[in-house]
């Protein structure tokens, strides 16, 4: 008996050190291979019709302002009056009536002069991965920017080159290292995720008819 323990334990730590191993594999190779097409410099992003802004809720659980939220919207009033963008997508959950990611950012945008027509509402955000493929299967963009703090954007920029699309990633500010733990921590797994999206060929939830900006 005490033999199939510790074979057991063998077998469970040898999983355990695999799992480690192809976390940080993942995290490693994602980074490097967006690293040449992300930046905190406007001057560094390609001019481009659209830009991707990727949702988040405005609020925080404790109902304090979400930096993330306020940082990406900046950062995409920023690239907007650059003129180095024409259109906005604002693409996020939706999935209750009381929380709206994409209208929220619209309105933030309009507060700031963005006008409405330029501004690309996408309800069905509901993943990066949404977001991204959606981009190019319902909205009808191989090109574009891809805005959102840059740990978010090493992996949706992967995301989109490896499904076809000539993606940039411009960088809103992060957020005070403490606040922001707990999702650094989280996006450590969400990019070991995206190899079994990519394994699977796993699709947005949701089509729809095209809406293509033109």
């Amino acid at each position: 008996m005490k033999k199939v323990i510790k074979n057991i334990l063998k077998i469970f730590l040898l999983l355990l050190a695999t799992g480690i191993i192809f976390i940080a594999w993942a995290n490693y190779s994602i980074r490097k291979e967006s690293s040449a097409f992300v930046s905190y410099k406007i001057s560094d992003v390609p001019e481009t019709k659209v830009a991707l802004l990727l949702g988040t809720g405005k609020t925080l659980s404790n109902g304090m302002p979400n930096a993330y939220f306020y940082n990406r919207i900046q950062a995409a009033i920023d690239l907007y009056k650059s003129g180095k963008i024409k259109y906005i997508i604002v693409s996020g959950d939706n999935s209750t009536k009381d929380y709206n990611e994409p209208e929220d950012m619209q309105l933030a945008l309009m507060k700031y002069g963005i006008p409405e027509d330029r501004i690309v509402m996408d309800h069905a955000g509901f993943r990066t991965l949404d977001s991204v493929v959606r981009a190019k299967d319902i909205f009808g963009q191989n090109k574009l920017v891809i805005i959102s703090q840059k740990f978010h954007n090493e992996r949706a920029i992967f995301l989109a080159r490896k499904n076809g699309m000539e993606a940039f990633g411009y960088n809103a500010n992060d957020v005070n290292k403490y606040a922001g733990l707990k999702t650094n921590l989280r996006e450590y797994l969400a990019k070991t995720k995206v190899y079994w999206d990519l394994l699977f060929g796993v699709q947005p939830k949701f089509g729809g008819e095209k809406i293509e900006i033109k």
